[in-house]
């Protein structure tokens, strides 16, 4: 008796692009947890008596947890499946707010970040990992779509936010979209599948991209230089960023210009709002746009264009923010700078380390997110002692430029190296890729 043939599932559900759309609609959901979190600091110290410092507490919570765990969650992915995992993740997520419009302690506060920080750690490494798994030349920019409705998804909803904490408090505000977005996240799940256990037929990489050979394991990853530059250069870059996405509202209102209307293309909303609302649109633009520009150009050369332009975005904000307009801008140019590392690292990885184990890998490079987390407090402490946001701005646009340097002067030409001692040890031809040692 002959078996029978292997049959290939035709569900519509297995089209790349679908598990792109399902994976930006769960991202865009969770977004909030992250980007909203700024507008409910103040009203929730002014009603409980309670510093900047130790409500940031809980945002340092959320992203410490969101990401340290990641690697482990992707174990159960692999186990279980993304539509059981993402959909636990979604439940967590608007549960989280649930805890946040109840808690009238700091360590209640504290447990909804923990709670959020899980439940969006599963959603965001399970979307990135499916879609660069699915993807295959173009992983830098699935990736960067992925990533964009992180960066992007509370674009939409800041000004609804504000409004019904200014209307109904910040409470009943956590409660309704909390409710909402769990929702959506839930619904979204039931059209994620698993990724195909090999890599998608893909083009010849772009010469600049440098591409590796084989699948590591995450033991293999860990023993790998190339694997903690990147990790230096996450938490620097990251650390800018995060400080921006926790303490742009104080850093408004310190600045006295908050409220003050500001008026651009048409459109005029208060300083604050604006820069919220800009700011989400251009951290959501950036990760497929430095995405796609990193799959034609090179990785590190993006990271080089990118990460300076951040720290001189910080450094103008820094000297001209208290003007309501430059401060819109400015703002917007830092976020639109910074958003790309979620585009360009996972691909980066995926591009160094191979398919088998992206998620894992780069779940183990993301909870440098969670490292840069721990030093968000610090600049409320620092502002607090020397009494302007100068010096935390300053530290912040130090540590980009630091990472651009780091980009081309240090992690392309170890990437270089490494690879082609890989592609040497298996009898390839080194000049691949432009990895020939003239280059």
């Amino acid at each position: 008796m002959t078996a029978a043939p292997a049959t290939v599932s035709t569900s519509p559900l297995r089209n790349p692009w679908v598990q792109l759309a399902a994976g930006i609609v769960c991202m865009a959901m969770i977004a909030n947890l992250q980007y909203g979190w700024t507008v409910f600091v103040d009203p929730i110290g002014k009603q409980n008596g309670w510093g900047r410092a130790a409500i940031q507490v809980s945002f340092t919570i959320f992203v410490l947890l969101e990401t340290w765990l990641v690697p482990f969650e992707a174990l159960l992915v692999d186990k279980y499946g993304p539509r059981l995992m993402v959909g636990i993740g979604g439940v967590l997520c608007g549960f989280a707010w649930f805890l946040d419009s109840t808690a009238t302690t700091l360590p209640m506060l504290y447990l909804a970040g923990a709670v959020a920080g899980i439940g969006a750690g599963i959603v965001y490494g399970t979307c990135v990992g499916n879609a660069l798994k699915w993807f295959g030349s173009k992983r830098g920019l699935a990736a960067g779509l992925t990533a964009a409705g992180f960066g992007a998804g509370s674009a939409l909803t800041v000004v609804p936010l504000v409004n019904m904490i200014a209307a109904s408090g910040y409470q009943h505000t956590f409660l309704v979209f909390g409710i909402i977005q769990g929702t959506v996240v839930v619904i979204a799940s039931f059209f994620l599948v698993r990724p195909p256990a090999t890599k998608p037929a893909e083009a010849p990489p772009k010469p600049q991209v440098i591409q590796g050979t084989r699948d590591y394991a995450p033991t293999e990853v860990l023993k790998s230089p190339v694997f903690y530059v990147m990790y230096v250069m996450f938490v620097l870059v990251a650390t800018g960023g995060l400080t921006a996405v926790a303490q742009l509202a104080p850093i408004a209102k310190d600045f006295y210009i908050d409220g003050i209307p500001v008026s651009i293309l048409g459109l005029t909303m208060p300083a604050l709002t604006f820069a919220l609302s800009i700011d989400r649109v251009m951290n959501g633009v950036t990760r497929p746009l430095m995405g796609y520009i990193s799959d034609r150009v090179g990785r590190e050369n993006t990271m080089f264009v990118a990460f300076l332009l951040e720290g001189i975005g910080i450094f103008a904000l820094m000297k001209f923010g208290t003007s309501p307009i430059a401060f819109v801008i400015l703002s917007g140019c830092v976020f639109f700078a910074w958003g790309e590392i979620y585009s360009i690292f996972p691909a980066t990885t995926r591009d160094h380390y191979g398919q088998k184990f992206a998620t894992t890998n780069y779940g183990m490079l993301y909870t440098a997110k969670g490292t840069a987390a721990l030093l968000v407090p610090l600049s409320s402490v620092v502002t607090a002692a020397t009494g302007s946001w100068n010096a935390t701005l300053m530290i912040a646009a130090a540590f980009n430029i630091i990472a651009a340097i780091l980009a081309i002067a240090v992690l392309k030409p170890m990437r270089r190296r490494d690879i082609l001692k890989q592609r040497e040890s298996l009898g390839a031809n080194p000049i691949i890729a432009g990895l020939s040692t003239a280059s």
